[in-house]
């Protein structure tokens, strides 16, 4: 969607004096011990089988969880000394029904909140943040493409971050260039292609870590097509043995995307062995699979999902029996699944994440206030234009004002043309600090500065771009390919919404006669194989 907003000759101009702001560095940083809301706990137990896995991705720096009060971000609420907890718990209750538990990550730890983004100047992004998910026991985890925007992030992750892992880390088809004991240039890969171990119950493991046909990285750094990646030497030889079970982890949604490359050439050497995917990158809630011995799982975004996989690896033949869940990240969906109760909860190792978080946050000043929005403010809750849209305001009131500041030019009457993808994030009713600033917009973006253009050509464009041809949305579908391939993904999650929605819905209306909630609904509708 491209916005438009006309400013005419005597614009007024606000803008916020710093040193007139009230600052509190507890503001939105207290821990939730007992949630604020009536949260739904779940409606039933999670499903365990002699093989488990917990998943995350797209974390995008979400580590504090949501903490506004507008619906339906108390569902998730929780942060990542919450998570941390939960993992415990579930471990242990691995151990008493003395199965197999795996925790997963697909990907993109970077660029979204005020913990990842935040940090000071000559610093690198995410990389204090990144210190507390590495002493999470995740057993996989693979590189994504917010990985790969800014070299100095990459080989940030290369240098600080991999080593945690322990060869865990992986990057299959991601590689990055840098200076070897020699002083030569070398491209290397960022984690290890793949791993291979056993778990506590004695099980063989092989794992890939795999991106997407990714575009957008920045110099120094090279992605390699997936379908190219197949073909690869190393390839051939990661997966020549057999193991008890596939673990492909990657930064690739499982639908409309190249995964089944990637599950048909393990296929053609393994034709029964279980294979166990997790995606990640389009920001949904979504699960396909490919086989009767397969299943293919991805789990949302920002810390909103925690996505559960069981499956019952003991069937030698014929389809397996799997499960799969999406779990609201909070501490009530927590405590329902390890029967635990607020006092008997929290862990010393959850605890100590969650105040390593809260230090962070005052490290940064992310409590900063620059004021306070009196409404709501949505990408996708609301309609542009409208007066609850975040799109409408910034468009009509923060870009003109932004623009203006120091600007010769800004009595000059002027066109302002922007595309909906440069917001991130909704802006809540409250008080709007430098953490929300920074999780409604975390990029730093440009204008192209087109002088003395007339009005009635200047005019023509937004209509021209937004009712175009149907030549030219061929030209466009070929732009949003191309813009996919750099990393947009709102224009797919928001396709997806509107998709649940639909299905969501009976007979074309919503049910009014049940208590509902605001949140996901989902439904997984494309499940290839024949029973």
């Amino acid at each position: 969607m491209l916005l438009s907003f006309l400013s005419l000759i005597g614009l007024a101009v606000a803008c916020a004096d710093h040193e007139l702001n009230p600052r509190d560095p507890h503001a939105h940083h207290e821990k939730r011990e007992y949630p604020q809301f009536p949260l739904t706990p779940p409606s039933r137990p999670l499903v365990w089988s002699d093989f488990n896995v917990i998943h995350t991705t797209d974390t995008h720096g979400w580590l504090l969880g949501h903490q506004k009060s507008s619906w339906p971000e108390p569902n998730y609420s929780g942060d990542l000394g919450d998570f941390a907890s939960f993992v415990t718990h579930m471990k242990q209750i691995a151990i008493e029904k003395d199965v197999d538990l795996l925790l997963v990550d697909s990907g993109d730890l970077h660029d979204g909140t005020g913990l990842s983004d935040g940090y000071p100047p000559g610093g690198v992004d995410a990389h204090e943040s990144n210190k507390f998910l590495e002493r999470l026991p995740y057993d996989v985890m693979s590189i994504g493409n917010h990985e790969l925007y800014v070299y100095a992030n990459t080989y940030d992750m290369f240098t600080n971050f991999v080593p945690y892992l322990n060869g865990r880390y992986l990057s299959s088809n991601v590689n990055i260039t840098v200076f070897n004991s020699d002083g030569a240039a070398e491209s290397v890969p960022v984690g290890n292609r793949y791993t291979k171990f056993t778990t506590r119950k004695g099980r063989k493991v092989t794992s890939l870590g795999v991106l997407y046909d990714f575009t957008g990285n920045d110099v120094n750094t090279t992605v390699q097509t997936v379908a190219n990646m197949v073909k690869e030497e190393w390839f051939a030889e990661a997966i020549a043995e057999e193991p008890d079970v596939f673990v492909l982890v990657g930064h690739m949604p499982v639908s409309y995307d190249n995964w089944p490359v990637v599950f048909n050439a393990v296929r053609s050497v393994h034709p029964l062995t279980p294979i166990l995917i997790f995606g990640g990158h389009s920001h949904i809630r979504d699960c396909q699979q490919y086989d009767g011995r397969s299943m293919a799982l991805e789990s949302g975004r920002y810390m909103e999902t925690i996505g559960w996989m069981s499956a019952n690896l003991g069937t030698a033949s014929g389809n397996i029996t799997f499960t799969r869940r999406y779990l609201d990240q909070n501490r009530v969906t927590y405590q329902y699944h390890t029967q635990t109760s607020n006092s008997t909860f929290d862990t010393t190792f959850g605890r100590s994440i969650t105040s390593g978080l809260h230090e962070l946050a005052t490290d940064f000043d992310l409590a900063y206030l620059y004021g306070t929005a009196p409404q709501d403010y949505t990408i996708n809750q609301n309609p542009y234009p409208s007066n609850s849209s975040v799109l409408t305001l910034f468009i009509a009131d923060a870009t003109p004002v932004a623009l203006a500041i120091n600007n010769t030019r800004a009595g000059i009457p002027n066109i302002m043309i922007a595309n909906s993808g440069e917001l991130r994030f909704n802006v809540f009713a409250g008080l709007f600090t430098k953490n929300d600033q920074l999780t409604a917009s975390p990029f730093t973006d440009s204008f192209l500065y087109i002088a003395n253009v007339t009005f009635s050509v200047a005019n023509q464009v937004l209509p021209a771009l937004n009712h175009a041809s149907v030549a030219e949305k061929r030209r466009r579908d070929a732009v949003e390919m191309e813009l996919w391939g750099r990393g947009h993904v709102e224009t797919r999650y928001r396709a997806w919404l509107e998709e649940m929605d639909r299905r969501a819905a009976v007979n074309g209306q919503r049910s009014t006669t049940q208590n509902l909630t605001l949140g996901y609904v989902t439904t997984d509708v494309s499940l290839f194989f024949a029973a």
